[in-house]
């Protein structure tokens, strides 16, 4: 692009109309310019992932932005699979733990402690 010469008339002479015309392709670098720096910023922080899936290839900016896409449903999917997880044995420890004082609920109502019921109620507390 070729270096042009602008005569800027002091801003009391322009209209509004004007100050926006000669202010939005400044307004657009700066939008250009922060769009560019985050791609930057998740190529740098997704660095290692990238080059597992496509090593020694330059990635365009949509190339960056499909894969961090890519990773973050991957990564999401494996937080849900672990949420899950934890959810079923903190249910099964729940479940067991009710089912344990019903039976010991069940066993004091009986006055004779019998040889089977003392096993089974140490069996319990291991």
């Amino acid at each position: 692009m070729a270096p042009s010469t602008v005569f800027l008339a002091p801003d009391s002479l322009l209209t509004a109309k004007e100050k926006n015309k000669l202010r939005k392709p400044v307004v657009e670098k700066m939008r250009r310019d922060r769009i560019n720096s985050s791609i930057e910023q998740l190529k740098l922080l997704l660095e290692k992932e990238f080059q597992r899936h496509q090593p020694n290839s330059k990635l365009e900016k949509a190339d960056i932005l499909e894969m961090t896409v890519s990773y973050l449903k991957q990564q999401s999917q494996l937080q849900m699979k672990g949420c899950f997880r934890k959810s079923s044995q903190f249910d099964f420890r729940e479940g067991y733990s009710r089912c344990l004082q019903e039976a010991f609920h069940f066993l004091s109502l009986h006055k004779v402690q019998t040889e089977t019921q003392t096993k089974l109620l140490s069996h319990f507390q291991k």
